[in-house]
């Protein structure tokens, strides 16, 4: 069957650029010693990263105390993060399914979308526009190619999920699969917490349950800037991206080890 959608083209670069220890980096993970069976440190960190990546304004150590000592913060502070929370929560206990990603697409979302719009496809094409100064940094797919691209997109992941992949090739795809969903934009919001959340909860199917230890988001989010510029290298059009310029990007996910 092979790949349809997933580019190789940089993996040799890839593998020749990233730490020879990778697999002694990730087997140290291990859970925080403050994780309860009530409260997850890194999850709570994991999903507030990724809420200030997308410009929620509460701080990410605001939100841990909140969720381990259940502070009285205002409603419209904490519920999109505690959204991600959940999406986390239920992506933890559950494998790696485009049915159960539209799901955890539908828990992100419950405070982004109506309803009918929660964990569905888009119909309409869709700009991104960068926070602060509202410019339009990229179009995505065009509207009509956004249900053929994501159904593909699940055919290489479930292609993906059947190979024996080494841990090299665990996080280049990871990235790469953060990098297309984003590029093809599929929904209309939610796309980068759903991103961020596929790249770990892709690992955590090939590897195991330390992949959720991982502080990838708030690697992202503590080099926000360099984020953003890798994710803009490759173009502003959706038709003339040119992924020979992603490795950038690609780095960032192992360097966060």
């Amino acid at each position: 069957m092979g790949l349809k959608i997933i580019p190789l083209v940089l993996f040799d670069a890839y593998e020749q650029a990233i730490s020879s220890n990778l697999s002694a980096l990730f087997d140290a993970l291990q859970d925080s010693a403050i994780s309860t069976e009530n409260f997850s440190f890194y999850t709570s960190v994991s999903a507030m990263a990724s809420s200030k990546i997308e410009g929620e304004s509460l701080e990410i150590d605001s939100y841990v105390k909140y969720k381990m000592l259940n502070l009285g913060y205002q409603q419209d502070l904490v519920e999109k993060p505690n959204d991600l929370y959940q999406a986390y929560l239920f992506a933890q206990k559950n494998a790696l399914t485009q049915s159960n990603f539209l799901k955890a697409h539908q828990l992100i979302t419950a405070h982004l979308l109506a309803a009918a719009k929660q964990g569905k496809c888009r119909t309409t094409n869709m700009v991104v526009m960068e926070h602060k100064t509202f410019r339009i940094q990229y179009e995505a797919a065009p509207a009509e190619q956004v249900k053929k691209l994501f159904k593909l997109f699940w055919q290489d992941i479930s292609w993906l999920k059947k190979q024996a992949l080494s841990i090299n090739e665990v996080f280049y795809f990871a990235s790469v699969l953060h990098l297309v969903l984003v590029n093809v934009h599929p929904f209309e919001d939610g796309n980068g917490r759903a991103g961020r959340l596929l790249e770990k909860w892709f690992i955590a199917e090939k590897l195991g349950q330390k992949a959720w230890y991982l502080q990838s988001e708030l690697y992202y989010y503590q080099h926000i800037n360099d984020y953003y510029k890798n994710l803009n290298r490759l173009g502003i059009f959706y038709d003339q991206l040119n992924y020979a310029n992603s490795l950038p990007f690609l780095l960032m996910l192992p360097n966060s080890l």
